[in-house]
């Protein structure tokens, strides 16, 4: 089988100003990053404004396994495949983190023919929208550290920071540390600090879910970075570096514009995790493409009880979108670690917010026939349309029974349900998710979570959409239990709010924010050659 890179390298790319004319953008409309890459600005919103929203499908997955099912794959594949029956698509995708590209699971622009170029660009540097988040996200750390050792007012308690620092790495040795260490007082003031994986980083959620420029700066002056003597809190606005936060992300929030295998275009802009934070695109992002486009397919992070379940009842909440359908991906070897009542199981969660499913089956290069053929009938005897497709070697012609099938799909669409009000008790929204999305019996919850909770609502952020950060590999907050388990319990450890992204978030289980590298990191086949060419890069 081919390297994605190999194959990516070898692709005859089109001039982004070709790509732009297919969404209807002149060479005007767009500011050119190189010949392949540009950023479409936020000021063309307004030109958009009164065109009609294409239809909005999502691509979620079953419980993966380590290395991943193909989300990117398929959603990449299933646009070029639209494309291919004569609809004028977009795909809308999230930016891939450094972490992973040089960790285990590698780059997130797709695969084999269904993929999106410049792939090592995109993968790498791209635009510096995550260099952009990282600085303005340390921008803030470094004030405030500068505000406790200025002992400037509002009072800040050093002990009641919770604001870390970033860096788009895997690195678990920062997960704690100490700063301000040695010279009495003159390196600032000693206290525990770490870093968080920059995906992680709740600028990045301020970035994804900001409407405007407006918005993103007030989303910025109301992020939390501490608390005073009295537990009241200290927000980046109370420390006037909310402008200069703004400032540094003015470039980072133009969406992406490059292009697949194909040329279809696609917007790759944002990048958070599924399991720490939201796990979408840019809502800017995805509304420009609404406007530019019939059909727009985007994807959430990890597996529908993660990505798919924030993406509903937090990107859709809050940005106003109501998506037409949404494709489940499965795999064999998923599959066979997690069995077809996994599958149901996030079938019947899409199901709950009153969106339509489809199910790919995505092939890898080993599966036989009679294995995926058995999943497609299994799926069928339990009430839910499969289709096999293989947009990896393929490309389009991989899967245009499922394109076909979507555009059917989508031509009655009904309205988002979300599975809990706002306005009911933290507690009770956590549970519910816990229940009705993870098939969990009850909640756990710890001497800190319950204190946690209590100062939320005390506070008045109680009303807020929750995001729980939880393991990706089981419906469980145990990563060793696969399948889809019964009679279990979610244990909450904490909680904190993201005043600025506008949703209070839930950790379970033993879930980190700053992951470590597997003992062979991927950055150990990554290299350049002799003609300057990365290789080993997937």
């Amino acid at each position: 089988m081919r390297s994605d890179i190999d194959i990516a390298q070898e692709c005859q790319k089109k001039p982004i100003e070709e790509i732009a004319r297919k969404i209807g953008l002149s060479r005007d409309d767009i500011i050119s990053y190189g010949p392949y890459m540009a950023k479409v600005p936020l000021s063309l919103s307004d030109r958009l404004k009164d065109n009609p929203d294409g239809k909005l499908i999502l691509v979620t997955a079953m419980t993966p396994t380590p290395m991943g099912e193909g989300k990117t794959t398929t959603t990449i594949g299933l646009g070029q495949a639209l494309q291919l029956i004569g609809k004028k698509t977009i795909m809308a995708i999230r930016e891939p983190s450094l972490g992973p590209c040089f960790g285990l699971k590698g780059g997130a622009a797709g695969g084999g023919y269904s993929q999106v170029l410049p792939m090592e660009d995109i993968n790498l540097h791209f635009t510096g929208d995550l260099h952009a988040v990282t600085i303005a996200h340390n921008l803030l750390s470094a004030v405030i550290d500068n505000h406790l050792h200025q002992k400037n007012e509002p009072e800040l308690h050093p002990r009641r920071v919770v604001w870390k620092r970033v860096m788009d790495m895997n690195d678990r040795s920062l997960r704690s540390i100490i700063v301000g260490l040695e010279r009495a007082g003159i390196n600032g003031v000693m206290r525990e600090d770490g870093f968080e994986i920059t995906a992680a980083s709740e600028v990045m959620a301020v970035l994804c879910l900001a409407k405007d420029i407006t918005d993103l700066k007030e989303r910025l002056g109301r992020i939390i970075v501490g608390y005073d003597s009295m537990r009241k809190p200290v927000l980046a606005r109370d420390l006037g570096v909310h402008g200069a936060m703004a400032v540094l992300l003015k470039n980072a929030i133009n969406p992406n514009l490059v292009q697949s295998m194909e040329g279809t275009p696609v917007f790759v802009h944002g990048g958070p995790f599924a399991n720490i934070a939201h796990g979408c695109n840019t809502l800017i992002a995805t509304r420009m493409a609404l406007k530019l486009a019939d059909y727009v397919i985007t994807e959430a992070g990890f597996g529908a009880d993660l990505g798919a379940e924030k993406f509903f009842d937090i990107k859709c909440r809050i940005g106003g979108l109501n998506p037409a359908a949404s494709v489940l991906v499965v795999t064999k070897r998923a599959f066979e670690l997690h069995g077809i009542e996994n599958v149901l199981k996030h079938v019947e969660n899409i199901r709950q917010f009153n969106i339509p499913v489809i199910i790919s089956i995505n092939r890898f290069a080993d599966d036989t026939d009679e294995a995926l053929l058995h999943i497609k009938k299994v799926c069928a005897e339990n009430g839910v349309e499969a289709v096999i497709t293989d947009y990896r070697e393929s490309g389009s012609a991989g899967g245009p029974e499922l394109a076909e099938k979507l555009v059917e799909m989508c031509k009655k669409p009904g309205l988002i349900k979300f599975i809990y009000d706002t306005e009911s008790p933290v507690v009770e929204k956590i549970e519910t998710v816990a229940k009705k999305i993870y098939g969990a019996s009850g909640l756990e919850l710890t001497t800190a979570a319950k204190k946690d909770i209590s100062q939320i609502e005390k506070l008045g952020y109680g009303n807020l959409p929750i995001c729980i950060a939880k393991t990706p590999a089981s419906l469980t907050d145990n990563p060793k239990i696969p399948g889809r388990p019964t009679d279990f319990v979610i244990t909450v450890t904490n909680a904190k709010v993201s005043a600025g992204a506008g949703f209070a978030v839930v950790y379970t289980g033993e879930i980190m924010t700053m992951p470590g590298l597997p003992k062979k990191p991927a950055a150990m086949e990554i290299d350049l050659d002799e003609n300057g060419e990365i290789v080993g890069l997937f």
